[in-house]
């Protein structure tokens, strides 16, 4: 039979990036950037983990019998034990104090519509907000453009490419990579040890290789990288004519093997970067909603390469000082044998489309019922989440 466990436990970008441009021109590498003008103090942040994260690593249930039998390496790791039933990876410590504080949510057992396991079809509902592969064209994130407050209507993606969430018929302009060839380590270095002595010139070289550093994305688990994204998406959001909505891409998550050290160092990375983006949003964070989803989870059980393959059920996160957070959220199916879906997932008992909507429904003050049909207009009768942000 299924438990159930449910825890009642938000410069001037126009000469950063002009500056910006100039430099990582030379550098021969960019962000692209997608914005559209605004003036609130909300704001809504999505990090997409690109590869199916599996989230019975990341929030582990300690507190289910079956976890142990299935992922000893997990189970002794041990991590921050946020509950009776779920623990925290050790690897996201910055993450545990924002549980702490009250400014992080957990879902758990959480999936969108899709049920096959295709990264490519996945990331497509994922960022479409459709109920399967192709459905639609736009994103949600750039249909939520025509519903949230004027002052609102402001985004920008953080990414090599403006990702499909963000596209669509809401006027985006993006900030293209350069076409120019890479410039090489030992011509940076030369460069940087030119402008050392330069107040001035030493100021803006160092933004532009900060820039520099975000256009391959956080994938293998840099640390550095990780804090310089947050730190750069933090710029872009808190100025004063800056974007409001954001998204930020990461990669690494597709862990088919050697999945514990591969996971602690992607998970490093992310923690970071959450918490370069806290920092430095300053008094912003206090009206800040960060989400960080996954296209779908990996198998409950460990495979023959000390890794976990393509699954259905993962985990969700809610953070941010606007965010009700201390909380985890989950309607516990079980890792038994006879409670996995297909004999294999963590079965999904919460939808990641009602739990987006109602995020943002409660964030931006709109109604939900016209939230959920604008970004889900697939999900049919379905109950945008309640409670998740602070009124």
């Amino acid at each position: 039979m299924a438990s159930s466990h449910f825890a009642h436990t938000r410069l001037d970008r126009r000469s950063f990036l002009g500056r910006g441009a100039m430099f990582a021109a030379l550098a021969g590498c960019s962000p692209r950037v997608a914005f559209a003008a605004a003036e609130t103090d909300r704001r809504f942040v999505f990090i997409i983990q690109r590869g199916a994260a599996d989230g019975l690593s990341i929030l582990s249930p300690t507190g289910d019998p079956a976890f142990a039998r299935l992922r000893a390496a997990a189970a002794e790791q041990g991590g921050t034990r946020l509950d009776g039933m779920f623990a925290l990876h050790a690897a996201l410590p910055k993450t545990a104090v924002l549980y702490r504080n009250g400014q992080a949510l957990f879902a758990h057992a959480i999936a969108s519509p899709y049920r096959d396991r295709s990264h490519f079809d996945g990331q497509n509902v994922l960022e479409t907000g459709a109920a399967s592969a192709f459905q639609l064209r736009d994103g949600w994130m750039n249909r939520m453009l025509g519903i949230v407050p004027p002052a609102d209507r402001s985004a920008i993606a953080v990414a090599a490419t403006v990702p499909l969430a963000l596209r669509g018929s809401h006027d985006v302009a993006s900030y293209a990579p350069s076409e120019l060839p890479d410039a090489s380590d030992d011509l940076l270095q030369r460069v940087t040890m030119l402008y050392q002595d330069d107040a001035q010139l030493h100021a803006l070289w160092d933004e532009a290789m900060q820039t520099r550093t975000i256009a391959a994305g956080l994938g293998d688990g840099d640390v550095n990288q990780g804090a310089a994204i947050g730190k750069l998406a933090a710029t872009l959001l808190r100025a004063d004519k800056g974007a409001r909505i954001a998204t930020v891409e990461t990669s690494g998550w597709d862990t088919h093997f050697n999945q514990e050290k591969r996971l602690t160092a992607v998970l490093s990375g992310l923690d970071a970067m959450i918490d370069s983006l806290r920092t430095g949003l300053g008094p912003v964070w206090d009206q800040t909603v960060v989400l960080v989803a996954t296209e779908f989870g990996r198998t409950a059980a460990v495979n023959g390469t000390g890794g976990t393959d393509h699954g259905t059920g993962a985990a969700a996160m809610l953070l941010g000082g606007a965010v009700k957070g201390g909380r985890i959220v989950s309607d516990w199916p079980g890792l038994g044998p006879n409670q996995l879906y297909e004999n294999r997932d963590l079965r999904p008992t919460m939808q990641l489309d009602a739990f987006i909507a109602g995020a943002v429904a409660q964030h931006f003050g709109t109604d939900p019922a016209r939230t959920l049909a604008t970004l889900f207009p697939k999900a049919g009768n379905v109950r945008p989440t309640e409670g998740l942000i602070r009124t």
